[in-house]
């Protein structure tokens, strides 16, 4: 996992050209315009989506991915993540190979995210995001899916 500021992406410039494209689009691209759906980039090897909702207070089921890494970024409002290792989960809770999504129970230590900051998830990194931050609030989020 790699937690950071978008003004130090040069520093990840080597360690997977798709986390480089998803990073540096995240930096240069104004989402303000685009409604929440998927937007391809390069067809399935690098995706993403504009989402908006509401913080929850908990997230008990981190999840984790096989064929891609998420780069997970806030545009507007904050919002809590949980992140382990995935080897840490206590227990497969459900599975949708088809959508590249497995839930788990297990213990999770919290990032913030905030406008400006980004979360790299790779397949061995379970994460439960959408957890607010204080109170339930709006977000609105960008995921960026990269093919591994």
């Amino acid at each position: 996992m790699i937690f950071d500021s978008l003004n130090h992406i040069e520093a990840y410039e080597g360690i997977h050209p798709g986390v480089y494209k998803g990073l540096k689009l995240l930096r240069d691209t104004d989402f303000s315009a685009l409604e929440d759906k998927r937007y391809d980039v390069d067809g399935e090897d690098l995706f993403f989506f504009v989402q908006s909702y509401e913080t929850n207070p908990s997230n008990e089921t981190p999840e984790a991915h096989r064929k891609y890494i998420d780069i997970q970024c806030i545009l507007k409002g904050s919002e809590c993540m949980g992140v382990a290792p995935l080897e840490e989960m206590t227990e497969e809770v459900e599975a949708r190979p088809d959508n590249d999504i497995w839930f788990y129970h297990g213990k999770t230590d919290t990032i913030t995210l905030l406008p400006g900051r980004f979360a790299v998830l790779f397949p061995g990194d379970a994460h439960a995001p959408g957890v607010a931050a204080a109170s339930p609030a709006p977000v609105r989020k960008i995921v960026v899916k990269v093919k591994v």
